[in-house]
């Protein structure tokens, strides 16, 4: 998509009004680097590009494309192109929320007022059909309830939904009602009167400028769209994919299918509750080894092939089934027996183009998966394969400024419409952080490693009154350092992140001073900003467990070494870079960094690595310098902050 220049020099004229002028005026700092990011942005749209940003964190990212959206649109409106929305997509439901009801809005009556646009800026959340509320089966639910036996808030939330479309958005739903009311997978509803056809149409018409999705709902629209299904959202001018670290892990389940124990128990009680007394049965009897394996706490070494001899019963017995109750299930049932069993089957074939692993499921289980191994030319003839430009953002797309990892995961490569920019955070690291490694790091050969570890960071939580965050690279170096730290009687609560994710980090921001310890997707989904956390210590180096996926991928590299510089490496580094963002999230925000891996020490293999994938900033191996630093640049508050 070319614009012409005269509307090209407009648009990045509109740019710089916005951001030098218009939103000064109400009260936003004027910054050059996001100014700069916003340009590129723009121009990225304007010329049918990929933009690639990596945008550090304070940039003000959110803003930058927003605005370049908002005024492509202006440019594609005065080149008498159809109106057409933009999509943007990310993986945080927090954020989805904040651009429909914060950064957007707000824009939007920046320019209304001051006339560059002349109707308001709006956005509709887009998600799949089982988030929605199905007014017919929502009616039929009502009339089931006994309102003296249900409890009062999951009949308060069931009835909210009559004047509210989203699912999400009725607290105290129960899953048991969420599965009865919300929209069915086969929707053919045709009534005037249903609230999410009516939604549907808004969506198609030109009422939103802007669509939010998440990166799963956006890869199953170009998956419909290439494979001739009808397509789940309307045809974009442009996408936004913000969080776009996250596209190679979508892009593996999207690609692949998974197997989790709760879906063969939810299968078997679907069965036994349609009357299929002895298929349910059997399936429970065939799949009992498998679910026991399947519901022990996960363990990081496990391979697949510990769990591919018990699929082969299990797989006869769905099959089985499904032969004998073709045309008797009800359509919930026949949909729910298609998917275990296609998933089960595609699982225990060996194919050569599929890769089979394991993964942590969200109960502490262990979720069966498989993925097409070539991942990068899927998203080459799906995604990358449409017209319309893309602008894909996020803190962590490059290693300093290179993209290459990136490029070489999701297919853009040898993309000639790429484009990169790196746009560094703003913040004063060498003035509000301090990293440190010790002189003599804990040996992960030593018997006693555990014991020097946890000592070391009781020594590092002295220093810093507590408001500890550490971050491990395992679940199980977790729970002995949290055993060896519970004896060492710190001063402060200590607590463990685990499954109840979202109590664990409300209690942790309302016991000021206390230390928190966290693993898994806590590198990456923390945000603490304030003292909360001043003392960041990661115990080792985020390398990834070898797995089925890494393994397959070195055999396209001619040594050992080439992997570990080309995948291993960058890959650590951009895990690093993610575990440092929960330091600071703010300009004031102030925090010692920790790092204890040996191999991270001055004289350690991957100091130099290290070093290049964090923010320049003053290093010690002195825990006096680190206690110093903490009485320079804290308050005397925080030093007489006493956990509840």
């Amino acid at each position: 998509m070319l614009m012409n220049q005269k509307i090209g020099r407009t648009a990045h004229q509109d740019i710089d009004r916005i951001f030098k002028k218009l939103l000064p005026k109400r009260g936003m700092a004027e910054r050059d680097g996001q100014i700069a990011l916003a340009h590129r942005m723009l121009n990225a749209m304007l010329t049918g590009g990929i933009g690639l940003s990596d945008a550090g964190t304070g940039i003000g990212k959110t803003y930058a494309y927003l605005a370049a959206g908002a005024v492509f649109l202006r440019a594609c409106a005065a080149m008498g192109k159809k109106p057409r929305p933009i999509l943007v997509s990310t993986s945080s439901i927090a954020l989805q929320s904040a651009v429909r009801d914060e950064y957007l809005p707000f824009l939007s009556d920046v320019l209304m007022e001051d006339g560059m646009i002349t109707r308001p800026l709006l956005a509709a959340i887009r998600k799949g059909k089982s988030h929605y509320v199905c007014d017919e089966r929502l009616k039929l639910r009502l009339t089931q309830i006994s309102t003296s036996k249900k409890n009062p808030a999951a009949t308060a939330a069931l009835r909210s939904l009559r004047k509210c479309l989203d699912a999400d958005e009725a607290e105290h739903l129960s899953g048991y009602d969420r599965e009865r009311i919300c929209v069915p997978h086969a929707c053919d509803c045709q009534k005037k009167k249903c609230r999410y056809q009516r939604f549907l149409e808004d969506c198609e018409s030109d009422l939103y400028q802007f669509q939010i999705c998440n990166h799963n709902l956006l890869m199953a629209d170009a998956i419909h769209r290439r494979t001739g299904l009808k397509p789940i959202l309307p045809f974009p001018s442009a996408v936004i994919m913000d969080e776009a670290h996250k596209l190679p892990e979508v892009a593996r389940q999207m690609f692949g299918t998974a197997l989790e124990a709760g879906s063969i128990q939810s299968l078997i009680k679907t069965l036994r509750d349609e009357r299929f007394v002895l298929a349910s049965e059997s399936l429970a009897d065939l799949s009992a080894p498998l679910l026991d394996k399947m519901q022990r706490p996960f363990d990081e070494d496990a391979r697949f092939t510990g769990f591919a001899r018990l699929l082969a019963l299990p797989v006869r017995s769905l099959l089985a089934i499904r032969d004998q109750l073709k045309g008797q299930l009800s359509p919930e049932g026949r949909r729910q027996l298609n998917a275990v069993a296609s998933a089960a089957l595609t699982l225990y074939e060996e194919r050569p183009s599929m890769v089979r692993y394991v993964e942590q499921d969200d109960h502490g289980g262990t979720r069966l998966c498989a993925t097409a191994f070539d991942l990068a030319a899927k998203l080459r003839s799906t995604l990358w394969g449409q017209s319309h430009p893309f602008l894909l953002t996020s803190g962590t797309l490059a290693v300093g400024r290179d993209f290459r990892r990136f490029k070489e995961e999701t297919g853009l490569l040898t993309d000639s419409r790429v484009v990169e920019s790196v746009s560094p955070s703003p913040f004063h690291y060498r003035k509000n952080c301090l990293l440190y490694l010790p002189h003599t790091p804990p040996r992960l050969d030593s018997e006693r490693y555990f014991h020097e570890l946890a000592e070391e960071i009781r020594q590092l939580l002295l220093a810093s009154h507590g408001h500890g965050l550490v971050l491990f690279t395992s679940y199980a170096a977790m729970s002995a350092v949290k055993e060896r730290l519970t004896e060492l009687a710190l001063p402060w609560p200590l607590m463990v992140m685990g499954r109840n994710a979202i109590h664990t980090t409300e209690a942790f921001r309302k016991h000021p001073g206390s230390v928190l310890m966290a693993a898994g997707a806590a590198w990456e989904g923390l945000d603490f900003s304030g003292d909360g956390v001043s003392m960041l210590i990661i115990p080792r180096l985020p390398f990834a467990h070898p797995d089925a996926i890494k393994e397959k991928e070195r055999e396209k590299y001619p040594t050992l070494r080439a992997f570990i510089q080309s995948v291993v490496t960058p890959e650590m580094q951009i895990k690093l870079r993610q575990g440092f963002g929960r330091a600071i999230r703010t300009e004031t925000d102030t925090c010692a960094v920790a790092v204890l891996d040996e191999r991270a020490s001055r004289t350690g293999r991957y100091f130099r690595e290290m070093r290049a994938a964090l923010p320049d900033m003053p290093l010690t191996s002195s825990i006096n310098d680190v206690e110093r630093f903490i009485h320079r640049v804290k308050s005397r508050d925080y030093f007489n902050e006493t956990p509840a």
